[in-house]
């Protein structure tokens, strides 16, 4: 089955903070970031069509803004409470995503690639007409032979309308555009038996078949990184929708961005979970809103 990737038409790929992020100091990596741009480019070279969905915004409006921690302002003031800490997450992610932006634009122009940007919250996806016009600009987007960089809209975004995490909302987009195949980027090789990082017997996984109880207890709530918010659990969410939705998905290692085209090329790199196409599948029923 791995073989047939090549001839998948849509691939989806997401990416994560810390791959593309520097651990020390919450910047842009640059030449992690020019490796993923080249690997996406070759992609679509190839004739697939690409679309990235890349966190590191707020990591990097952080950095930008030299806030070194979340609840302190750029003056040194401490900030209590949830409320303003959303706010300073969600000023970080205004400044953060253009720089990031900026960053794929310069990247992907000098391999004469176009490339957009598009913002999304759960409201688009739940209201009837948003994910129309959602997908109508996923369509167009690659009818003219752009990769789009696709984030969530922090900057606005509350707890009411927030996918939370950019595993669901790369599903989220596999699912609204009939991708062929989704590729989570991530700190780890893929699903195993349990947290490899602190059980040294834990035994990889690499297919399932069949999403059931099994594997839901095999994800764990961990994150290797202090940037990502989500762990292995939210990947096996994403791989319901996506898996619903007629979508293959590979959970595989960011570490050698490498990975992206040998997964393509049918190598045996990551986690493989098959589609199972429901045929009641509708992507909002994955996102009720609280």
């Amino acid at each position: 089955m791995r073989s047939d990737f090549k001839y998948y038409k849509k691939i989806v790929v997401k990416i994560g903070s810390s791959s593309i992020t520097h651990k020390e100091t919450g910047g842009a990596d640059l030449i992690r970031l020019e490796k993923l741009v080249r690997e996406l480019t070759d992609l679509h070279n190839a004739g697939h069509d690409v679309i990235l969905v890349s966190s590191g915004a707020i990591s990097v409006g952080l950095k930008a803004a030299n806030i070194k921690d979340i609840y302190y302002d750029g003056s040194g003031r401490k900030e209590e409470g949830p409320d303003e800490k959303l706010k300073i997450k969600q000023a970080a992610a205004a400044i953060g995503q253009a720089r990031l932006m900026m960053v794929y634009q310069k990247l992907f122009a000098e391999y004469n690639q176009l490339t957009a940007q598009v913002l999304m919250t759960k409201r688009t996806v739940l209201d009837d007409l948003n994910r129309f016009n959602a997908r109508n600009t996923f369509d167009e987007l690659m009818k003219l032979g752009v990769i789009p960089v696709v984030n969530e809209n922090d900057t606005i975004a509350t707890w009411e309308i927030e996918f939370g995490d950019n595993d669901t909302l790369s599903a989220i987009v596999a699912a609204i555009t009939d991708a062929d195949l989704l590729i989570l980027l991530s700190d780890i090789d893929g699903l195993y038996t349990n947290d490899p990082h602190i059980d040294a017997h834990a035994s990889f996984i690499s297919e399932i078949e069949h999403l059931n109880a099994d594997v839901e207890r095999f994800a764990k709530k961990t994150t290797g990184s202090r940037v990502g918010t989500g762990g292995m659990a939210t990947k096996i969410h994403a791989a319901r929708i996506a898996s619903a939705a007629g979508t293959d998905m590979v959970i595989a290692n960011a570490k050698d961005l490498g990975n992206i085209h040998r997964i393509v090329d049918g190598a045996e790199i990551g986690t493989y979970i098959h589609a199972e196409k429901k045929n009641d599948f509708f992507v909002q029923d994955y996102l009720k809103e609280d």
